[in-house]
């Protein structure tokens, strides 16, 4: 029951179509919600908790399962978007910005995420073809690190700094 509301993100990997770009808009609201109340640190400290909480949900979840990747499990694009989302979260806090005002990176976060999620290139792809729960949330921690890295060469490349 708990690995279910966890890997299914409170149902909301039950939302069709698409349940993974419904876990990834949520991710954004939630990651929204984490900074507001505590910044950088907190969304990081979020991303760590909230991987293992979603590598254990995810083994607990496909236990005995033939699918290894089944739909509804949307944790790992929750902690994939978190970690796209961070170059954000650590601009807007070094810089005493209010983290919405940076809408556009945070449109190209979920973009290049959803991307790299969905297209699964090099490591990506490694990752995802090991088969096991770490390997369900680990396409979407690189997917995640491709993102924030896309994320900040695009802020470079619009602002002549990176975030």
């Amino acid at each position: 029951m708990i690995a279910r509301l966890i890997g299914t993100v409170c149902g909301v990997g039950y939302l069709k179509p698409a349940p993974g770009t419904w876990g990834s808009v949520v991710a954004l609201f939630l990651a929204w919600l984490l900074h507001s109340v505590g910044g950088f640190g907190l969304l990081f400290f979020s991303i760590l908790i909230y991987f293992t909480a979603a590598w254990w949900a995810t083994s607990q979840m496909i236990k005995n399962q033939e699918d290894h990747d089944p739909s509804e499990i949307v944790a790992d694009e929750v902690v994939g978007q978190w970690i796209a989302i961070i170059p954000i979260s650590f601009t807007a806090s070094a810089r005493g910005l209010d983290i919405l005002e940076m809408w556009p990176g945070w449109l190209a976060a979920f973009g290049l995420f959803r991307l790299f999620d969905i297209w699964k290139p090099w490591l990506i792809g490694k990752a995802d073809q090991r088969g096991d729960a770490l390997g369900v949330v680990l396409d979407d921690v690189i997917a995640g690190l491709f993102a924030a890295i896309g994320i900040s060469a695009l802020a470079m490349l619009a602002h002549g700094t990176i975030l």
